[in-house]
């Protein structure tokens, strides 16, 4: 029976997902942007163009969108040259995604289609959404991800452990240190200790950083 999912307004006026079935919501209560904003943006692509300008992102949760559309907003205010991978097991419908006020409460609705085309897109192909963008979703568990030091930044945005521990197990920790080239970064909300020590255990130097509103920390984890 498919899952009806409910959209819901968080604190700061964006939309969030809440997920009957794993009892959580795809965001932060008190602001989905601002959560966004601040774990995946400012902690981790700020972060990993500071010495570069073509960067290549995995992101580990495609779920509304939000990540991918700041990034490709973020990408032309500073002339980044992005490719964005997106995977995701649990599609949001696409007539429940273009519902997001996403780009209206950002203030940037030229940016509208670029979001909707995202949802509505073919799974599996590499689409150009300008020269300085190109962006892939993937279907696909995390767990069956194989891939070898192809990217520069890991955006970890899957639902917390208390609703999905075995994604944030160190086998699956493991898959994402691979898919890191050397230096590459893995930015998450997440600030469990279990989590934490598994990212060390596998050769990550780890950092505890001031979390967004709401939560005291989050992590970024570099691979050495």
């Amino acid at each position: 029976m498919k899952e009806e999912l409910v959209i819901i307004e968080t604190q700061d006026g964006s939309h969030s997902i809440y997920s009957p079935s794993f009892g959580v919501s795809y965001h932060s209560k008190y602001g989905a942007i601002q959560e966004s904003q601040h774990v995946f943006i400012e902690a981790g692509l700020f972060e990993a163009s500071l010495n570069q300008k073509e960067i290549h992102v995995l992101e580990i949760g495609f779920g509304t969108g939000l990540n991918a559309l700041m990034t490709r907003i973020e990408a032309d205010r500073r002339q980044l040259i992005v490719d964005y991978t997106t995977v995701e097991n649990f599609p949001v419908p696409g007539n429940e995604a273009i519902q997001l006020n996403y780009p209206e409460t950002l203030q940037e609705i030229s940016y509208r289609p670029d979001f909707e085309k995202m949802h509505q897109m073919p799974w599996g192909v590499k689409e150009a959404f300008k020269t300085n963008f190109k962006f892939t979703k993937l279907q696909q568990t995390f767990e069956s991800l194989r891939f070898e030091a192809q990217f520069d930044l890991i955006y970890f945005d899957a639902f917390a452990p208390s609703a999905q521990p075995d994604l944030w197990d160190t086998e699956v920790l493991g898959i994402m240190y691979n898919a890191l080239r050397e230096n590459g970064i893995l930015v998450t909300y997440c600030a469990k200790g279990a989590v934490k020590r598994s990212l060390k255990s596998l050769g990550f130097v780890v950092e505890s950083l001031k979390g967004p509103p709401g939560k005291r920390e989050m992590t970024r984890a570099k691979k050495g």
